[in-house]
C-alpha cells in the first residue's frame, strides 16, 4: 500500500475545525528548516498533531466522538468560551514544546544511513535484479558500473609488500645497429610479461628486427638528443643521450604503481634478475640509494672514478633518487657538459644530491679481453648480478658462439641464480685431491692438495682492457696460469645442467 496516499486519505477525513501539522522529508514545510530535514533518516517521518479546539479528549476519527457530537449538540455550549480558550491555548503551548524538543534535540542525534548503504545491501543480496543494481549504483559515486569487474586488484603500491620483480623498472640504452647481434644477450634473461622496462634505441628498427620479437623488451625511440645538446651545451651527444636515458626511463614508468627501483644497463648487459631482487630487498626503497660495481681493471677506475658505478655492468637507483635525478637532469648536464663519460656524469649528478655509491662485487663490467674463464671460475663469494662486454671476450663456453654461451649460462641460472658461479673449494682426504667448483659453470680437479688461499684467486687467463705496462692491473689478486698443467689436473666446462628432484632441494647433474 502506498504510504503517501494513505496519509492523504487519512487527513482528508479530518474535520475543518482541527489544526494539523505534517512533517515529511520529501515535502519540507516552511516551519522546519531545510538543513534540519536533511539530517532526518531516509524513511518517511510523519508527525500528525491534532488539536481539538473544543477540548475533546477523544480522537477526531473515533466513532464514539462522532456519535457524541451529533447526539449531544448542547455539550459544547455547556462550557464557557473563556474556559475553552484557555484549554486550547494550553494545549497549543504544550504541543509546540513537544515539537520543538523533537525537532531540535532528537532529530539531529539520529544517525544517517551511510552513503553507500544501498550498495552494501544490494551486494549482500545475490537475488537483486539488474534494474535494482542500476538504480542503487546511482546512490554511491564510488560504486562500479554494470559489467565492470569487481574482483579485487592487487595493490602493487603496498609499502608493506615484500620486494619482487614487479617492483623493478629496467632501462637499457642501445643502438639499432648493435641490437641486430646483441639481442640474444638480453633475451637470455628477459622474462616477457614479468620484467618491466624498455629498450631505448636511437632510430626505428629495420631489417631482421621486424617484426619485433615478443621475447625482447619493448622499445622506445630516444628523445631528440639534438635538442638536449643545444639546451645543455654538452660536448658529447652520446654521453648526453645515455644520461638522459634515466629521465626517459622514469617517464616511461609513468603512473605504474609499485616501481621501487630503476635498473639501468646497456643493450649487451646480462642481468641475474632474481639476485637483483634479493639485493634490493635488503634496502629501504623510500630512501636514496645508488648501487653498482667498479671496473675490474685498475686503470678504468683511475681514468674515470673509483666512486662510480660502471653502467655497462648496470646500476640500481631507488625510485625516489631516480625521480630526483629525472627532475634535475637538464641542469646536471649543463653543470657537467664538459665530461665525456656517461657513468662519471651520472655519479656526479648523484653526488650533488648527497648520495654516494653503495658498491657491490656482483656487478661485472668485465673490462678484460680474451679468455675470461679464469675469472668466472673463481668468482667472489657474493651473488652474481650482471655480466657485460660479451662482444669483447671469447665465448665463455668452448665450441659455441657468444649468443649460445649466454643462453647456456642462463640455463644454469634457472636452477638457482643465488648459486651460479659461486666458488666452492673442497678436498677428498683419502685420495688427497683438491676441487674448485664454480657452480653451474666449471669444475677444476687437482690430484694433489692445494691450499685454499691459492685456489681462491682467479687464474689470469684474460688480458687487460687497455694498454698497461706495469702492474697492478686488477682490483683483485690473481695467480698466473701454469706453463704446463700439474700432473693429473683437469679443467671441466659442462655442456648442460639438469635438476634432480628430491624432497627438498635441487641437485644439479653436470654432463661433461
Amino acid at each position: 500500500m502506498n504510504h503517501k496516499n494513505s496519509h492523504k486519505n487519512y487527513l482528508n477525513q479530518l474535520p475543518s475545525h482541527h489544526i494539523f501539522l505534517v512533517i515529511d522529508r520529501s515535502t519540507p514545510t516552511k516551519k522546519i528548516k531545510k538543513e534540519k530535514l536533511q539530517r532526518v533518516p531516509r524513511i518517511w517521518l510523519t508527525l500528525v498533531v491534532f488539536l481539538n479546539v473544543h477540548g475533546s479528549k477523544r480522537s477526531p476519527l473515533s466513532p464514539k466522538m462522532k456519535n457524541s457530537s451529533s447526539s449531544s449538540p448542547s455539550s459544547s455550549s455547556s462550557s464557557s468560551p473563556s474556559t475553552s480558550l484557555v484549554i486550547g491555548l494550553s494545549k497549543a503551548l504544550l504541543i509546540s514544546g513537544v515539537i520543538f524538543f523533537i525537532g531540535i534535540v532528537l532529530i539531529p542525534n539520529i544517525r544517517n544511513c551511510p552513503a553507500d548503504y544501498a550498495t552494501e545491501v544490494v551486494s549482500k543480496s545475490d537475488s537483486a535484479t539488474k534494474g535494482t543494481l542500476s538504480s542503487v549504483s546511482l546512490l554511491s559515486p564510488n560504486s562500479n558500473h554494470l559489467g565492470s569487474s569487481s574482483a579485487p586488484q592487487e595493490d602493487d603500491d603496498d609499502p608493506n609488500a615484500p620486494t619482487s620483480l614487479k617492483h623493478l623498472m629496467f632501462g637499457m640504452v642501445g643502438s639499432e645497429a648493435a641490437w641486430h647481434h646483441r639481442k640474444p644477450y638480453v633475451e637470455s634473461w628477459w622474462r616477457p610479461n614479468h620484467t618491466r622496462g624498455y629498450l631505448f634505441l636511437d632510430v626505428n628498427p629495420t631489417g631482421d628486427l621486424l617484426p619485433w620479437s615478443p621475447l625482447s623488451p619493448r622499445y622506445k625511440i630516444s628523445e631528440n638528443i639534438t635538442r638536449v645538446v643545444q639546451e645543455t651545451g654538452h660536448v658529447d651527444a652520446r654521453v648526453a643521450r645515455m644520461v638522459h636515458g634515466i629521465r626517459e626511463t622514469v617517464r616511461a614508468a609513468g603512473d605504474n604503481k609499485g616501481v621501487r627501483w630503476v635498473v639501468m644497463g646497456d643493450d649487451d648487459t646480462i642481468f641475474m634478475v632474481d639476485n637483483l631482487v634479493q639485493l634490493v630487498a635488503g634496502y629501504d626503497h623510500t630512501k636514496y640509494y645508488y648501487i653498482g660495481g667498479q671496473s675490474e681493471f685498475v686503470l678504468s677506475n683511475f681514468w674515470f672514478s673509483f666512486n662510480q658505478a660502471f653502467g655497462g655492468a648496470g646500476f640500481v637507483l631507488s625510485y625516489p633518487l631516480a625521480k630526483a635525478m629525472s627532475d634535475g637532469i637538464m641542469d646536471c648536464l649543463k653543470r657537467y657538459s664538459y665530461l665525456t663519460s656517461a657513468d662519471k656524469t651520472t655519479m656526479s649528478c648523484v653526488a650533488d644530491l648527497g648520495v654516494n655509491i653503495s658498491p657491490h662485487r656482483g656487478f661485472h663490467q668485465l673490462d678484460m679481453r680474451g679468455d675470461i674463464s679464469g675469472f668466472l671460475s673463481y668468482h667472489p663469494n657474493v651473488p652474481l648480478m650482471s655480466l657485460h662486454h660479451f662482444d669483447m671476450a671469447d665465448p665463455i663456453f668452448p665450441f659455441v658462439d657468444r649468443a649460445e654461451a649466454a643462453h647456456r649460462i642462463m640455463k644454469s641460472a634457472q636452477l638457482d641464480q643465488s648459486r651460479v658461479m659461486q666458488q666452492v673449494i673442497c678436498y677428498h682426504r683419502p685420495l688427497n685431491w683438491s676441487f674448485s667448483l664454480s657452480w653451474g659453470y666449471s669444475a677444476q680437479i687437482y690430484e694433489r692438495r692445494m691450499p685454499r688461499s691459492y685456489l681462491q684467486n682467479p687464474i689470469e687467463t684474460f688480458l687487460t682492457w687497455g694498454e698497461a705496462s706495469n702492474p697492478p692491473f686488477w682490483m683483485f689478486d690473481v695467480r698466473p696460469p701454469l706453463r704446463r698443467p700439474l700432473r693429473g689436473s683437469s679443467f671441466l666446462l659442462p655442456q648442460d645442467c639438469q635438476a634432480q628432484e628430491t624432497s627438498k632441494t635441487h641437485h644439479p647433474q653436470v654432463r661433461e
